[in-house]
């Protein structure tokens, strides 16, 4: 394959306009997928659980390869697998140490589980190919009623212990000391983000869940200290990562995995850059203001 071959095949627009209405559910889901992800991606920043992210993100592949397997619904059969590993997790994986080791168990386990349940398989490989990267135009209505369904139930726990699991995320001890329920909090994210990482599944796949959860708070952690700027960036993020990844992949022959990801990144590395470039200017000024106090001295 020469250069203006796998150029062609990232990158081609001649039959865009016919396929983009093909992707009006996959649009959809995306954008309600990176508001899912913006918003719970802050909290498990601030909880450090993105190697937690991982590990449900393998034992949901488990779960939607197993589906996969058997004839069930791929999308329940992934919830099901995420919903049991962040419950895992949430009760066992209290401490950060014990939270790791675990989280390395069940993330090697479900692996181990998923790629047995493809191998057993005997259908169609772009299914399988299908749940590990992504798939552009597999939203069907039922589906993304599905998908809206489970993100609504995210966002709306989320609004309700929103508060105390703020308080508890930023000083657990000094929260529990208050009679904030750390533990009871814990289990219940740990839930919801279960929820998250499996809807996520459906448009990015098991391999790079983390573009979505993860990657979008990291960045806007990177340029602002403010709770509700930091949340409205991560979601912008996120949306922006999302929708550009599916448009993108429609012009070409590549999952949608490898866009969103790319995307998600840079999106990183310019807030990276930018916040680095803020700290060096406030470093300087301090040191200039403290340089004019002395003389002034």
């Amino acid at each position: 394959m020469d250069l203006s071959e796998l150029l062609n095949s990232v990158f081609n627009f001649s039959d865009y306009g016919d396929l983009l209405p093909l992707v009006r559910n996959s649009l959809i889901a995306g954008a309600v997928l990176g508001l899912v992800g913006g918003l719970i991606g802050v909290f498990v920043m601030m909880r450090d659980l993105a190697f937690a992210v991982h590990g449900i993100a393998e034992l949901s592949f488990a779960g939607a390869a197993f589906a996969l397997l058997i004839g069930a619904n791929v999308v329940f059969g992934s919830l099901v697998g995420s919903v049991i590993a962040a419950v895992v997790l949430g009760v066992l994986g209290m401490r950060a140490r014990d939270r790791n080791s675990i989280t390395g168990v069940i993330m090697s386990f479900g692996l181990g589980l998923g790629i047995l349940f493809l191998s057993l398989y005997e259908g169609r490989s772009a299914n399988k190919f299908g749940l590990l990267t992504g798939q552009i135009v597999s939203v069907d209505t039922v589906q993304l009623n599905l998908l809206a369904a489970g993100s609504a139930v995210v966002v709306l726990g989320l609004l309700a212990i929103w508060r105390p699991l703020t308080f508890a995320s930023a000083d657990p001890d000094l929260a529990e000391a208050r009679g904030v329920p750390v533990g009871a909090l814990a289990i219940v994210f740990m839930f919801l983000l279960g929820l998250a990482v499996a809807l996520s599944i459906q448009v990015v796949g098991a391999l790079l869940v983390l573009s979505l959860v993860i990657t979008p708070a990291a960045a806007a952690l990177r340029v602002s200290s403010s709770p509700r700027v930091v949340v409205l960036l991560s979601v912008l993020f996120a949306v922006t990562a999302t929708l550009g990844g599916i448009l993108l992949a429609l012009g070409g022959s590549l999952p949608i995995s490898p866009y969103v990801t790319t995307i998600s990144f840079l999106i990183y590395v310019v807030c990276r850059l930018t916040g680095a470039r803020r700290q060096r200017r406030g470093r300087v000024g301090r040191r200039t203001v403290a340089a004019v106090k002395v003389n002034v001295g």
